[in-house]
């Protein structure tokens, strides 16, 4: 009997465990800012402090010190060596939020990132 009742409170936390989010991780910091488009971080000035969510498409292949993030409006450069996290581990395709400040890059413009949420 007692059997019974270990292995039907296994099997519910099993099946409740199935129903939680998978693992959402946060690298860095994350400080409240407004949720942006690349469209609209590239006209924005700089040292606006923004957030941008998209998908991970190229990254540093040796030190993960920067990505580049697309969304729907286009494709920008997040450097994350002044954050003190590097992405090597993350996936690339990640879906992700990255906040931070945007920064001049020549003519263009980039994101200093203070964190990504992936």
């Amino acid at each position: 009997m007692h059997y019974q009742r270990l292995v039907g409170v296994a099997a519910c936390l099993f099946l409740a465990g199935g129903c939680v989010r998978g693992g959402t991780r946060v690298l860095g910091t994350t400080p409240p800012a407004k949720l942006a488009t690349v469209g609209a971080v590239r006209t924005a000035p700089i040292g606006t402090q923004v957030a941008i969510t998209g998908e991970m498409v190229e990254k540093c292949p040796v030190a993960g010190c920067w990505f580049d993030l697309r969304d729907e409006s286009g494709t920008m450069r997040v450097d994350t060596r002044n954050a003190g996290f590097v992405v090597l581990d993350v996936p690339l395709h990640s879906r992700m939020t990255v906040s931070g400040r945007v920064k001049a890059s020549g003519e263009d413009r980039q994101l200093d990132a203070a964190g990504v949420r992936y």
